[in-house]
């Protein structure tokens, strides 16, 4: 064989290469969206995507500005200057006879203050406990979120080793990106537990997908959960959040997002989800569903850029102070923090910033909390009255020497 016909095989090869990779890209796209869900339109709902009412303008653009492309290669190699996270945290996960045992000395829906215990599992991941009720949400459990072991490596070991989990009887999955729809994760518990997964519209057909069965809901739909003992059932009722979702990138908004209510003998328990702040009404709506006891609010991934304090898809310390106000919770629980490095922002800003706001702000009861360690959440008590601030004036108040240093 002489050069010259390597030379002509190689050429040869390297044009059907260039030309397989064109024409990969533009089937890819479409090979990679689903339809999840078909039905009516709605002021969320085009008949193909759904879309937050009060506006996509600052979740459409990736975070940091530029391309997705070059936003998701700068995530991938963490090459944009963001503050180093540690490699490992050290946490001692909660032993099982430290969990609420609720099918013991149950207490009656007429109990006005049955005991309430919050365990932070990590990021989104939270088991909540009432008497006769195992709730958690967003769980993840596995090491990375991502496709195919890609993606953010968790730092710290779930606060709750899975085999220790007691019966979970409800599963609120508030949608369907990677860090919050664990697949892997879903698929042990639906094995093991058969709980009720609560999710918003078309989520429940990537789980159905993978032999998991789930209840879909559109914003301010609701279902039962029955009560152990016969008692009266538990309302679990889909919030609205401010977001957006994809598995894929090519079928962005195909399925829905949002928070959850579940009201509760003694103060509901409000999980937020994943949200930007948008026109903050989704939190006013939430309190409207009766009194909050334990809000689970996020803090974590707002910075994609220095000195950001918030981005569309994800509220930051500020504006969850303000999230939190309009709830009117007892008490509450930051998430979304510490556990993947997602953006920009130090491990320990989030939490370092939302002491400084509820300082500014005058709250108090948005602490946050171990991994791994049960919270016994108090009984209802309506917060203490606080007056509005508006972003502008949080953000002055932030305006420390002190604020500045949280990178």
């Amino acid at each position: 064989m002489t050069l010259l016909s390597i030379l002509r095989g190689l050429l040869w090869l390297l044009l059907f290469l260039v030309g397989a990779a064109g024409f990969a890209a533009t089937i890819l796209p479409r090979f990679l969206d689903r339809v999840y869900y078909a039905g009516p339109r709605s002021d969320h709902f085009d008949g193909e995507r759904f879309f937050n009412p009060d506006g996509d303008d600052d979740t459409a653009a990736p975070p940091g500005g530029g391309s997705r492309r070059s936003f998701l290669w700068r995530q991938l190699t963490g090459n944009d200057g963001r503050p180093a996270w540690p490699a490992a945290v050290s946490v001692t996960p909660a032993r099982p006879d430290a969990l609420l045992q609720p099918r013991a000395g149950q207490a009656s829906a007429a109990d006005g203050n049955p005991p309430m215990l919050a365990t932070w599992v990590g990021h989104a991941t939270v088991l909540v406990q009432v008497p006769g009720l195992n709730i958690l949400t967003d769980p993840v459990w596995s090491e990375r979120a991502g496709p195919f072991g890609f993606g953010p490596k968790r730092v710290h070991e779930p606060g709750i080793a899975f085999d220790d989990l007691p019966k979970v009887d409800v599963v609120l999955l508030s949608h369907n990106h990677y860090d919050h729809m664990d697949l892997a994760t879903l698929k042990r518990l639906w094995e093991r537990d058969r709980p009720l997964i609560v999710t918003p519209l078309g989520n429940d057909t990537i789980l159905r997908g993978h032999g998991i069965d789930a209840v879909a809901l559109d914003w301010g739909a609701q279902t039962d959960v029955p009560a152990a003992g016969g008692g009266a059932p538990i309302r679990v009722i889909l919030n609205r959040a401010h977001h957006w979702g994809s598995r894929w990138g090519a079928d962005r908004s195909r399925a829905l997002w949002g928070g959850f209510v579940v009201v509760l003998p003694g103060g509901n328990l409000y999980f937020a989800g994943d949200t930007g702040f948008g026109d903050g009404r989704w939190a006013d709506e939430a309190a409207a569903h009766g009194p909050i006891r334990l809000a689970l609010i996020p803090i974590g991934a707002f910075r994609f850029v220095p000195g950001q304090m918030t981005s569309g898809s994800h509220i930051g310390p500020a504006d969850a102070a303000e999230a939190y106000r309009r709830t009117g919770a007892a008490r509450a629980i930051p998430i979304h923090w510490g556990t993947f490095r997602l953006s920009y922002e130090g491990r320990d800003t989030p939490p370092g910033l939302l002491a400084a706001a509820t300082a500014c702000t005058g709250q108090s009861g948005f602490d946050p909390v171990p991994v791994g360690v049960p919270q016994a959440i108090p009984p209802f008590a309506p917060a203490a009255p606080a007056r509005a601030f508006s972003r502008t004036e949080i953000l002055a108040c932030l305006h420390t020497p002190a604020a500045r240093t949280l990178k």
